[in-house]
């Protein structure tokens, strides 16, 4: 089976298992993934962050970025440029008045609204989404490529981080020279610091 099937067919099983998540234990099991994500060293020492926010049976990664704001950090948001086919990153303080439903049905970023994020260089921690993570650090996102595209453009390397549902793991993610490798994989039950995985 080539990458791309193999892709698919995680992708397809590990969004079938989460979708069948329950609201509440979704939200019981966001909320113990959020104190383990704001207890990270690197968390903590950043002051500029990317966000992004939660659509589906995805962990509430909005309950964090609102926590992240409120705890003074920079909060950076991404937002689909359709003419590049590339994200862009906007800094955001206000999520009512700053964001509105996009491409997919996700809140992005109002150009009109926010400034836009000239330097990469300035963010220092990064939470991704994605669908299914390994304990290597292997990232599996919905397709599009639209992280890896723009991890690729930064001048250094944010610490990368995602927050998922422990069902979310899987044994092995087949990895092209493109994706990126994430240091810390944080679950409801555990903080896994990839890097230092064998």
């Amino acid at each position: 089976m080539n990458f791309i099937l193999q892709k698919q067919t995680i992708r397809k099983s590990v969004l079938e298992i989460r979708n069948r998540l329950p609201a509440n234990e979704q939200m019981i099991a966001s909320r113990a993934i959020i104190e383990r994500i704001v207890a990270l060293d690197e968390y903590q020492q950043a002051t500029t962050v990317l966000g992004h926010m939660n659509i589906g049976s995805e962990f509430a990664s909005e309950i964090w970025v609102n926590l992240a704001l409120a705890e003074g950090k920079r909060m950076v948001l991404p937002r689909v440029n359709h003419h590049t086919n590339q994200l862009d990153l906007y800094l955001v303080e206000d999520l009512e008045i700053q964001l509105a439903v996009g491409l997919w049905g996700i809140r992005e970023p109002v150009v009109e609204r926010c400034k836009r994020l000239n330097t990469l260089n300035e963010v220092e921690f990064a939470l991704l989404p994605g669908i299914a993570f390994s304990r290597t650090g292997a990232r599996l996102g919905y397709g599009g490529g639209f992280y890896d595209k723009l991890l690729a453009r930064f001048p250094h390397q944010p610490t990368l981080v995602t927050g998922a549902f422990a069902l979310q793991l899987v044994e092995e993610i087949p990895q092209e020279s493109t994706d990126c490798r994430l240091e810390w994989l944080v679950t409801e039950q555990e903080t896994i610091h990839c890097t230092a995985v064998e």
